[in-house]
């Protein structure tokens, strides 16, 4: 379905996964686009686009921003990677409880149709089989270094829930794996592990240092399928919230990840693993089956295919060039 003259707000414009769906969205067409981005540099416009500079974290700008908005994808956020997940935990907590707050409110008293969240999936605990969104209980602990980003994210969601009964506007909230491909970060020091892997692989020529021992497990989803769960979203949602997993439905260790990178990019390289440096040793893996049910949706892309998409757009970006 492609809209006539939606008004399309995408917070986070700038950024890893709003980037994307600037893009997937303009490609689309029927939309009239505006996205936020925070920092001049941090950001590449897309034709057609309407870019606005905004501190999501001031309420009057958000205020503003919000007006005449039909639809809001909230793609803004404060990330990092897993040093700071152990080091500076508060980094995750703060500013991004503040600007979803602001954003939420206004998008009920703007009476916009509908807003979608992207949440994670650091709330549920480790475990060895497929989790589905109703598997975690608000009785369940927190993982340690998850603790302050998870519980945060726990209560946005209820927020988009206690939003969504006050007025006409429909939230969802999806929670995703780990998500890769173009435009990711690849800054060693903000960086999640495969754009990390994806960095080092390609720059290195004899060694790879592992944070840890490599069996820690990621489920893993490229940011075209996450994108496409966006717009099946839009398309057919029908009940005021909802709240979806997004994921491969299978975890990878960091040691194959490793590995399958090197294979895409033809090195072998000597792993070396550290186990001085922060480590996080968790399984997890989600269960899609409601939005494959209320959806359609099922991740298409192969993790050999992303990662090699996700290789082939590092170099050309950083490296200008195809041949490494």
């Amino acid at each position: 379905m492609v809209y006539e003259n939606k008004n399309l707000l995408i917070c986070g414009g700038g950024g890893f996964i709003g980037h994307n769906c600037v893009e997937y969205f303009a490609n689309k067409g029927g939309y009239n686009i505006t996205a936020t981005y925070f920092r001049e540099e941090n950001y590449t416009p897309v034709t057609g686009v309407k870019y606005v500079q905004v501190d999501l974290r001031e309420e009057q700008q958000v205020q503003y921003l919000v007006q005449g908005q039909d639809i809001i994808v909230q793609a803004a956020a404060t990330t990092t990677g897993s040093k700071d997940v152990i080091e500076r935990p508060y980094l995750h907590v703060t500013d991004n409880a503040v600007m979803n707050s602001w954003i939420f409110r206004e998008a009920l008293l703007n009476d916009v149709e509908h807003l979608i969240f992207f949440s994670c999936t650091v709330m549920y605990q480790p475990k060895d089989v497929p989790q589905k969104e109703s598997d975690w209980s608000a009785s369940d602990e927190i993982y340690g270094n998850y603790f302050g980003v998870g519980s945060t994210k726990v209560y946005l969601e209820n927020m988009c829930d206690f939003y969504s009964r006050l007025g006409n506007t429909k939230f969802t909230a999806i929670r995703h794996s780990n998500v890769y491909g173009p435009h990711d970060k690849f800054d060693l020091d903000k960086c999640h592990v495969l754009p990390a892997f994806v960095n080092k692989i390609i720059n290195s020529t004899k060694t790879l240092d592992v944070w840890g021992d490599g069996s820690a497990k990621r489920d893993i989803v490229f940011i075209d399928d996450l994108v496409d769960m966006v717009d099946r979203i839009i398309e057919k949602q029908d009940s005021k919230y909802k709240l979806y997993n997004c994921g491969a439905g299978k975890a990878y260790s960091i040691k194959e990840l490793a590995n399958i990178i090197m294979e895409v990019n033809n090195k072998t390289l000597d792993i070396q693993y550290d186990l001085s440096k922060p480590n996080i040793p968790t399984v997890l893996i989600l269960d899609c089956d409601k939005a494959k049910d209320e959806l359609g949706w099922e991740p298409t892309t192969k993790v050999v295919d992303g990662i090699k998409k996700t290789s082939e757009w590092y170099k050309q970006t950083y490296l200008n060039t195809n041949d490494n």
